[in-house]
């Protein structure tokens, strides 16, 4: 009986002493060397890829926006987080998409009633969009509808109504979205890209300074 109390006190013993061994590497040590690498030699990302202007954190580099004023470049539309109520307005709740197929009728509507609302309001006095020069990321949502970036194409179909609207050069404006195209990823992944925030965080800085 005693032997068996001394075994039983012993291997709890054991026990004991490996699961606070492991809670402290696992747990206390492991967390803490990872947590100080990364903000070592990546703090940027370790800290959610914020942007700031002028001192103040107003985003992540990872994460899209909307309720841009007509002043500004607009988005992907974020159809999908239209589809529940209970992040419409970029709370980070909630990420979706659609879910509706190609042919579906609903989706084929809203591209549609889409497509001739950016053929509308970039169109300006001296320079008319056609429909066949919408590219596709102007008219449908990404599969989280947290897209950060556009294409360079809707980017550039932008121009012009952005430098009427802030009564800028056109070729002024066309150069702040060269300036902030990014090409492929190593050179051969993905597409090229531009990311919405930084380049009206410049655009911002620009109408400031003219």
């Amino acid at each position: 009986m005693n032997n068996s109390f001394a075994n039983t006190a012993r291997l709890l013993g054991a026990a004991l002493r490996a699961l606070l061994v492991l809670t402290l590497v696992t747990g206390v040590i492991y967390p803490l060397v990872v947590t100080g690498i990364a903000q070592g030699l990546f703090n940027n990302k370790a800290n959610g890829s914020e942007i700031e202007s002028h001192g103040r954190v107003v985003g992540s580099s990872l994460i899209g926006q909307q309720g841009y004023s007509l002043d500004y470049f607009q988005p992907r539309p974020a159809n999908g987080l239209g589809t529940n109520s209970i992040n419409t307005q970029y709370k980070l709740i909630l990420s979706g998409a659609t879910n509706l197929s190609a042919d579906n009728e609903k989706l084929i509507k809203s591209v549609e009633e889409a497509k001739a609302k950016v053929v509308k309001e970039n169109s300006t006095a001296d320079h008319k969009v056609r429909p066949s020069q919408v590219p596709a990321d102007a008219v449908t949502s990404s599969g989280s509808g947290l897209d950060p970036d556009i294409s360079p194409a809707y980017a550039e179909l932008q121009v012009h109504r952005v430098a009427a609207k802030n009564d800028l050069p056109v070729a002024q404006v066309d150069r702040l979205v060269e300036d902030h195209t990014e090409g492929r990823t190593l050179g051969f992944m993905g597409e090229p890209r531009v990311n919405v925030l930084e380049l009206n965080i410049a655009l911002k800085d620009l109408v400031t300074k003219s």
